[in-house]
Formats: structure tokens, sequence, C-alpha cells
């Protein structure tokens, strides 16, 4: 009856906690499609939470969706180091596709040791075998396997879904103004 309960309060925290990241979002790029977009790699994270619960022969828990919450924290952090320096790029006059490489090729190292030191922080307690730990291993293996997923789609969906966003502003601006030069 407790566990109905907390999986029954989870989606609501979970919303509750999307929102605000949205609306944090929001006012850091000054831009509503951002958040968007750095938000779409929350989704993507499940994909490793569900091969390494696979993999690792594990139930999914009440616990392995507290871990994904937890992650979706860090794949936003990573998302928004990537975006951030973009925005910073496109602002220094870089054209779309500079900016991405640029972006690219200066945070592929920040966000890399994010995820490995992330990952090894929490390897022992994955392959810890005492009955205390049992409760923990499936938080920790949405974590881990969740960021090892996500951190490979930020890395090569985001540029895209940057690239797709820029087009619909100029498609936009296009409808609206007759005009197509520059981006919103």
């Amino acid at each position: 009856e407790q566990q109905a309960e907390a999986f029954a309060s989870l989606p609501l925290g979970f919303a509750a906690a999307c929102l605000m990241i949205y609306v944090i979002l929001a006012w850091l790029f000054g831009s509503y499609f951002q958040p968007l977009i750095v938000m779409l790699g929350i989704p993507f994270a499940m994909i490793g939470v569900i091969w390494g619960h696979y993999f690792a022969g594990v139930s999914l828990s009440f616990l392995s969706m507290i871990g994904f919450v937890a992650l979706s924290g860090v794949v936003v952090n990573d998302s928004l180091i990537f975006v951030e320096f973009y925005n910073t790029r496109r602002k220094e006059g870089d054209n779309l596709q500079k900016a991405l490489l640029g972006a690219g090729a200066a945070r592929l190292r920040p966000i890399f040791l994010t995820t490995i030191t992330t990952v090894l922080g929490l390897t022992p307690l994955m392959l810890e075998q005492s009955m205390q730990a049992k409760f923990l291993i499936p938080m920790a293996l949405a974590i881990s396997f969740g960021l090892m997923s996500a951190t490979v789609l930020i890395l090569l969906l985001l540029p895209a879904l940057l690239v797709i966003g820029d087009d619909i502003r100029l498609f936009t601006r296009y409808l609206w103004t007759g005009s197509s030069k520059g981006s919103l």
C-alpha cells in the first residue's frame, strides 16, 4: 500500500521538477524553445536505464525510478553545458555549424568527465553484494547506465535538435516577415 502511494506520487513530483527546470532554463536562455531541446535528453536517458537493468538482471523498482529522477538533473546539466557554450559562440558571431562544432569540441571533455566520474563513483555500489546494498543497486544502475546512454545521445542528438530549432526559427521568421535573413 505504501509502495503504491509512493509510485502514485512520483510522476507528480517528477512533473513538478521538470516544470521548475523548464522555468529556470527559459529564464537562463531567454528562450522558450531551447529549454525543450535541453530537456529532450531526459527521455533518451530512459533507454540506458532499461538496458542497464536488463543487462544486470535487475527488475525496475521504485528506487530505479528515484534514480531516474536524479539522473534527469545530471542529463540537463550536461545538455546545459553544451547549449550555453553554443549560445555564447552564436552571440560572438559564429555561424550555426561553427558554433556547434566549437561547442562540441570545447564541451566534450567536461561532459565525458561528468559521466565517467559519476559512473566510477557508483561502480562500487553496483558491485556490492551485501544485503544493505541490494536496495540501492537499482538506483545506481539507473543513474550509471542512463547517464552513459544520455551522454552519447546528447553529443549526437543535441546538435541535430539545435539545427532543427534554427530551421524552425528561420521558417517562422519567413512566415511572419517574409524575410529569412538572420535568426530569431
